[in-house]
């Protein structure tokens, strides 16, 4: 009966033996290989430096009229227009607007990178069920791992910084759109694949032609989904390095400072609504044309 009421477990010394391996192997990966990671993501840390000093030093009217530009072209919505408009002038009343700035280039750069990867991998996934069967567990463990636990190996692999920052977000964001493009894709109604076969497309020009702007809809919610879980992740990537609205809110839990961090939340928020409306009402008009398109 002792045997069920306490679980069998590892010998103690074996366990410790076996994480000090662990923990022993990746240090010595990370002396081996951690400058040649860096030197693969310099790119994509000059890019990151190069829009947030773009976002940063862009007189603020020509950057509030060009995101009021994009949100009009996505959404055709004035009532999206004015509110993404009176959310940006509180942002900059309340003198948020350099971290604002900083925070968008981060969600914007990590939202790219997710994309770049994502799209692709997703197209690959809905063609080949083999490559579904391993990517999916892969998704649900990267869905469902808590996000600091990411920054260790990051941080270990990179040290600390805007790109390990940015690596962190990308890899919690990335998720969504990998698993509704599949989606998407594979729900295209198989009569017009049928019909795009009997016109001689090719499996390029089938994808390129037919799928993928059927899909567009469902890739669009993945691309809503992935902005937003970029943005969950401002503050805990403010913990390495990554500047923006993130930082004040950490300052202001170590110090509590309440307005601080509840100005700082607040302006979170209205980018995130901003993102989502603009994202949702774009996905939403690409469906309209898609039934009109499919309706004819």
């Amino acid at each position: 009966m002792e045997w069920f009421t306490t679980f069998p477990t590892m010998d103690n010394e074996r366990l410790t033996a076996l994480k000090k391996a662990i923990d022993e192997g990746f240090r010595n990966f990370t002396r081996a290989y951690g400058e040649s990671f860096e030197i693969a993501f310099e790119p994509l840390k000059i890019f990151m430096i190069w829009v947030e000093r773009l976002m940063t030093t862009t007189p603020w009217p020509i950057i509030l009229v060009g995101i009021l530009a994009i949100a009009w072209l996505a959404s055709r919505s004035l009532k999206i227009v004015v509110g993404a408009a009176l959310a940006l002038f509180a942002i900059g009343y309340f003198g948020m607007w350099d971290d604002t700035m900083k925070t968008i280039a981060m969600i914007v750069v990590a939202t790219l990178t997710a994309l770049v990867i994502g799209i692709p991998l997703g197209v690959v996934m809905s063609f080949s069920k083999r490559m579904r069967s391993v990517v999916m567990p892969i998704l649900d463990v990267m869905q469902t791992m808590p996000s600091f636990v990411y920054l260790i190996p990051v941080v270990m692999l990179l040290g600390i910084g805007k790109v390990p920052g940015l690596i962190a977000v990308v890899i919690y964001a990335l998720p969504p759109v990998i698993r509704l493009t599949d989606l998407g894709i594979r729900l295209v109604d198989r009569d017009v694949i049928e019909a795009a076969d009997a016109y001689g497309s090719s499996r390029w020009q089938r994808l390129a032609n037919v799928q993928l702007p059927l899909a567009l809809p469902t890739i669009m919610a993945g691309v809503n989904q992935t902005i937003m879980m970029a943005l969950s992740m401002v503050v805990v990537a403010s913990m390495i390095g990554v500047q923006g609205l993130g930082q004040p809110v950490l300052k202001a839990i170590a110090n509590q400072y309440f307005t601080l961090g509840v100005f700082n939340g607040f302006a979170i928020v209205g980018i995130a609504i901003i993102f989502d409306r603009v994202s949702q009402e774009f996905g939403r008009r690409l469906q309209k044309h898609r039934e009109i398109v499919h309706g004819h």
